[in-house]
């Protein structure tokens, strides 16, 4: 029906429906290019909290299959809070919501690192829009450049380092496959390296789920970087860095 019709909303209107039901629904569901919106639970309209009219988007929760995790604050400010940060990939889709994030969290100083210019270029003049006593330095540079990646380590004295510089998109990794392990694989060890004799306090590298068990080249690629931090780490007892 979705196809044959070109839906582009669908209504779920089974306010009482059980949770486990309604999480397999909702599951099939986005499988679609169709957005959902639903009443909401046959409690809140009996307790009055909500009216029928109150329909509401689907939230990326409700498919989650589990109870949301809460951000625990202590664990967020440990490694950002007063220090010097640096973010590979700052532009990108993780990246630059990494930064939003990073900038709420009291930093001194936040290095947001990237090849691509339009994109570094948005990020930061997002963060600089923001009433903030915190230091943004844009990198125009690739994550090969390890004289630049040298360079941001000495001068700005990193404490953090967040790389989440990769290609991540599936098919376009599987087109370009040398161009995905050299940016991906060799990009990290690139960079992991570094943070180490600099010694950098902690490095947290941002893989995907697809990096379990791949069954794509991409997924392969971020499984292999995952080998490479935890390799560093086991050869360099002495290793100062966090991996």
């Amino acid at each position: 029906m979705i196809v044959k019709k070109k839906l582009k909303i669908i209504l779920l209107a089974i306010p009482s429906l059980g949770k486990s039901y309604r999480y397999e629904l909702l599951k099939r569901l986005s499988q679609f290019p169709v957005k959902v919106m639903e009443l909401p639970s046959i409690e809140n309209i009996i307790d009055g909290r909500v009216s029928i009219d109150d329909v509401r988007n689907v939230q990326v929760e409700d498919i989650l299959g589990r109870e949301t995790a809460k951000p625990v604050d202590d664990l967020l400010y440990k490694n950002v809070k007063k220090k010097n940060i640096l973010i590979t990939g700052a532009g990108g889709s993780i990246g630059s919501e990494l930064s939003r994030q990073i900038l709420r969290l009291e930093p001194d100083l936040v290095v947001l690192y990237d090849h691509s210019e339009y994109n570094l270029y948005n990020i930061h003049h997002e963060l600089s829009q923001i009433q903030s006593k915190v230091k943004i330095i844009p990198v125009l540079a690739s994550i090969h450049n390890r004289f630049k990646i040298e360079k941001v380590f000495e001068e700005y004295n990193i404490n953090t380092v967040y790389h989440a510089a990769a290609y991540k998109h599936v098919p376009m990794v599987e087109t370009n496959a040398c161009d995905g392990v050299w940016n991906n694989i060799i990009g990290t060890y690139t960079l992991a390296t570094r943070a180490s004799i600099y010694n950098v306090d902690s490095f947290i590298l941002i893989s995907t789920d697809k990096a379990v068990r791949p069954t794509n080249l991409m997924g392969a690629t971020k499984r292999f970087a995952e080998l490479v931090v935890q390799s560093l780490v086991s050869e360099n007892q002495t290793m100062k860095t966090c991996m």
